[in-house]
Parts: C-alpha cells; structure tokens; sequence
C-alpha cells in the first residue's frame, strides 16, 4: 500500500535525525511518499506559533506526520510548536512507551512502561496571565471579592483545566489500547487529594471508564508517589494515564529508566490525525555533526508504521534497532560506557546498521 506523509524536519539535530529514519524506514520496503514541509525556531510566517500554512495544510490532507524535533524558546517568544499543533489537529492522546533494549545504558533490567498522556488540557492549555497584566489584577480583585481568597498582588495566574469529556476520551484510549497489545493493568495518575476539583474530576473519571474494561487491571496513584516506586519498582507498572503536565514529567523520567531521551519515542493521536515525534529537544549544539543518537525517531517512525497499518514493516524496524543496540558496536555515543569511546559511530553510520540488519534478516 501506498502511503504519504508530511515530513518536518525541524532545526538542530532534527534534518540529519530525520534523514536516517526516511532511510531505516525506506529499507522495510513500505511505500511511502515524503510530502517534506518544514518550520524552524524564528520563523514567523504562518497563522499559529510560526506554523506554515502549507505545513497546515499538508498535515490535514495527509493525515499522518513524522517531524523532527524544533526548539521552543524558553520564556518569551512563541509557544510551543508541538502544543500548538496538539491543540489545533486535536491530537488529544500522547503515545509514550519506555522499554529497555539489551545493550543500552541503565541502571535497570525490566521495564516496559507505556506512558498515556491527555494532550490538550491542563495547564497546557496556555490560560495564562502576567503578573503586571490589567486583566490580572481584575481577576485577583474578584477572587478575592467573590471567593475570599487571598493572593498578592505582583501574582501570575495559570489556569489549570481539566473536563469531564477529556478526561474520559484519554482514559478510554488508555484501556483500548491496553487491549490491543495484551497488557494487563492501567494505572491513573493524579494528585486528587489535594487538587480536589481539576485532578478529583480526572479521578471520577477514570474510575467510571474501568468498570467497562472488566478483563483489564485498573488502579490510581498519587503522582508524588509513582515517582517513587517508578525509580523503586518500576517493573511494577504497565500502562500509566495521566494528565498532560503530570504525563510530560512522567514521560522523562521513564524514559531516564530505560537509558535516556534517545531511546524515547512518541505519537500524538486524533480521531484521524496523527503526528509522530521524537520526545528529546533539538540540541542545537549538535547540529551537523553526525553525533546524535536517531533511535528516539526511529522508534516513533515504529509507531507510525504500526498507526499506517503495517506492523510487519513496524516489526522489522523496531527489531534491527533492537540487535544494533544490542552488539554495540555501530552505536552512538551515548550507548557506550564511556562518551568518549573512540568506537562509537555517528547518525548515518548507526542509521546504515539498521538498514542493514533490516535487509538481512
């Protein structure tokens, strides 16, 4: 089958990153048209955040994206690209399994944690107000006019928000997919005891949803506390769902369990849009080097084989990847034991390993 895809490279170490997953991926033999779009950190031309209206428009008559990662200027400048796609393609569920592959990095030997995140709500939404802002002082004038709370006056205000219907969306994603690769428990992860309203309602919430899903395990935990057993016992879990900010955090320190953001895919999915990315930043220090680790790509360009329909292709991947890491010996550097192993290899020559045990297998 014939298949075509948006393709955003990004900036930093995102077009050399991109370049050896359209070879990994082309090497299965899967179908795949590159529709090549992309948006770096500054430009401004587009309707949102920077974003391109070709890119828009690509993403919407694809349908399926893969993109390199982009850098989000921290503390001024525009939002998040990735959140502003989330939100405008409704891309509500992020996809975020954390395995260990033999041979990588870590101080642990069993882990297999998919992480589901609510992708479009919380304080992610970006409802947010400066602190010398007059709409601000408004609003503190009213909190403490109507509900009598006390709140100084030089304050910055972020509204946390959490729905019914999102809650329940996410969750049902959760279980589903749960049922559909055979795993056997789904965990939700709030902070209900004291955030009573936003994080109580995503409680309820996911309670009501597991009493339909009988044949799978269901419990909560405080997201204080899964930190704790998730570096004690994180053989413990399987599927985590969460809020969006808890699930970003969460995501990060799984993917610290299996040997680092290198190895830590992602896919944020619509009812029919989906985008798949690599959950590591841009690096920009590392741009055109040939140094950077491109299984995080990689392994989400596994999940858009798996979204597109082929998990044979999907299969293939994921295990050449698997055998390349676990002979160490055309690996990056950050697979080695000492960084700087003279024995390491760069992007295109790990990315030609794969390739290679791909076409031999």
């Amino acid at each position: 089958m014939n298949h075509t895809v948006t393709c955003i490279p990004g900036d930093g170490i995102g077009p050399e990153l991109t370049e050896a997953m359209k070879h990994c991926v082309e090497a299965t033999g899967v179908s795949i048209q590159w529709d090549e779009v992309n948006v770096e950190w500054g430009d401004s031309e587009g309707n949102l955040a920077g974003i391109p209206n070709t890119l828009i428009e690509s993403i919407r008559s694809n349908r399926v994206a893969i993109k390199g990662p982009i850098t989000t200027p921290v503390g001024r400048g525009f939002r998040s690209l990735n959140v502003s796609l989330r939100q405008m393609f409704d891309l509500y569920a992020c996809l975020r399994p954390c395995r260990i592959f033999p041979g990588s990095r870590t101080r642990y030997d069993n882990v297999d944690v998919v992480i589901v995140r609510e992708n479009t709500e919380d304080l992610y939404k970006g409802i947010e107000y400066p602190h010398d802002g007059p709409f601000t002082r408004s609003l503190i004038q009213f909190l403490q006019e109507q509900a009598h709370e006390t709140i100084a006056p030089d304050t910055a205000i972020g509204l946390k928000v959490i729905s019914k219907a999102g809650s329940e969306r996410i969750v049902r994603f959760a279980f589903d997919y749960a049922r559909k690769k055979l795993r056997k428990k789904v965990t939700a992860v709030h902070k209900a005891n004291i955030m009573k309203y936003t994080d109580g309602l995503f409680s309820q919430v996911a309670k009501e949803v597991a009493g339909h899903y009988p044949d799978i395990e269901f419990n909560e935990i405080l997201v204080d506390n899964l930190c704790m057993q998730l570096v004690m016992r994180p053989e413990e879990f399987d599927v985590l769902v969460l809020p969006n900010l808890y699930g970003d955090i969460i995501s990060d320190l799984c993917a610290g369990l299996v040997g680092g953001l290198g190895l830590a895919p992602g896919a944020n999915i619509g009812h029919d849009i989906a985008i798949f990315e690599a959950t590591h930043g841009s690096a920009p220090k590392y741009a055109g080097l040939d140094k950077a680790n491109p299984a995080g790509l990689i392994l989400s360009s596994v999940l858009m084989l798996d979204y597109l329909g082929e998990p044979e292709a999907a299969k293939a991947l994921e295990d050449a990847l698997s055998r390349v890491i676990l002979q160490g010996k055309y690996v990056t550097y950050d697979f080695k034991q000492h960084r700087e192993d003279p024995g390491s290899v760069g992007t295109s020559r790990m990315a030609q390993a794969i390739v290679d045990e791909i076409r031999r297998a």
